[in-house]
């Protein structure tokens, strides 16, 4: 008999003193003739090199890990160009998903909207399927966005940023895609985030009832209000300055991880809370803030249209948003930080900020 098959009998028995008093039997066995199953692994970059020669054009390849999130972020270096290359996590992605966000990039690329768009390999595809630890994964390369981000923008970079969010928006309002997206509308980032969020709220209850009253508030508002001609279409639905390059004046836009249909006014409200952030954190006044945002839809209107009752609406689905992220955060482990007390007490006092200074003073 050899030594691991003494090992095994001993764990049988109960009486191997090194084991775990949590390791199950059967999965102690199957881990002595297997590799141990996984939820996530980090894919080897120096791999990723190699496929990503074989696969793409490319000479001279070297890829180096940068960023965990959605998915995770590589930078390609390569004798041609530099580009991003995301790995997708099926628990966060399926293909359906993927194929929708290749779709439309692919459309905005074509309608000359600045966006950081998929590479296209040897053979004409766009995305890669790779047999990692916990299964199967996607990954695509994107061009590289040049440039930077930057948190307080310039009057230019302000009309540039609007220009480019119309000029996005006058394409995907026209396409239907391939595959399947999130829908934005009040069931989807009020109602649904709500109930998934109900225990954590399990020691606040205060603040989780005062959340359930802004939604129904909100609803009701809302039922009042003829939305039929609102803009509907693709929206980016996270328009922060992260997830936006300037180089100079010039923008590029980038990570489409949360794209879904709905009112394209989302896209508006997305940036405008983030200019509330900044009065809200002494960043800057509101002042500059109204200043900044007058610019920015300035821009905006020289390629696209938006009615006043539309933007009348952008603080009120302010709401919206952060629910949607509070629920998504919730429940995808990568994130599950930010949905520590914390955090969530962060959320919800620049939410309370938002209401107090903002609601009832555009609607009638």
């Amino acid at each position: 008999m050899g030594h691991s098959e003494r090992r095994i009998i001993k764990v049988r028995e109960g009486n191997y003193n090194s084991r775990p008093a949590f390791l199950d039997t059967n999965i102690y066995l199957a881990t002595m003739s297997a590799t141990f199953p996984a939820t996530y692994s980090t894919l080897s970059s120096t791999a990723l090199a190699t496929l990503l020669a074989k696969t793409y054009e490319l000479e001279n390849v070297r890829c180096a890990f940068l960023v965990r999130g959605v998915g995770d972020t590589y930078l390609v270096e390569s004798a041609q160009d530099q580009f991003i290359l995301r790995i997708y996590r099926s628990s966060h992605r399926s293909l359906a998903h993927i194929q929708a966000e290749v779709a439309l990039l692919l459309a905005l690329k074509q309608a000359g909207v600045s966006v950081s768009y998929p590479i296209v390999d040897r053979t004409g595809g766009t995305i890669q399927t790779i047999t990692a630890i916990e299964g199967q994964r996607q990954a695509v390369l994107f061009s590289y966005a040049p440039g930077q981000p930057a948190s307080i923008l310039t009057p230019d970079q302000l009309r540039s940023l609007g220009r480019e969010m119309a000029r996005f928006h006058r394409v995907s309002s026209t396409l239907t895609l391939p595959g399947e997206r999130w829908v934005f509308d009040l069931d989807t980032t009020l109602f649904q985030p709500l109930e998934r969020l109900q225990a954590t709220f399990s020691a606040d209850q205060e603040s989780y009832a005062w959340l359930q009253n802004q939604a129904n508030y909100l609803s009701e508002k809302l039922s009042h209000i003829n939305t039929t001609g609102f803009l509907t279409g693709y929206c980016h639905f996270d328009f922060l300055p992260k997830n936006v390059h300037f180089d100079g004046d010039s923008v590029t836009l980038f990570d489409f991880d949360f794209m879904g249909y709905g009112w394209l006014v989302n896209d508006i409200m997305s940036f405008w809370q983030h200019l509330a952030l900044g009065v809200y954190a002494g960043r800057m006044s509101q002042q500059a803030c109204n200043e900044a945002y007058a610019i920015f839809l300035e821009g905006y209107g020289e390629f696209s249209s938006i009615s006043d009752q539309e933007l009348a609406l952008v603080p009120y689905l302010s709401l919206g948003f952060w629910l949607f992220y509070m629920s998504f955060h919730r429940t995808h482990d990568q994130f599950y930080g930010f949905s520590q007390p914390s955090h969530r007490n962060v959320y919800i006092s620049f939410l309370r900020h938002l209401v107090a200074t903002h609601w009832d003073k555009l609607i009638d």
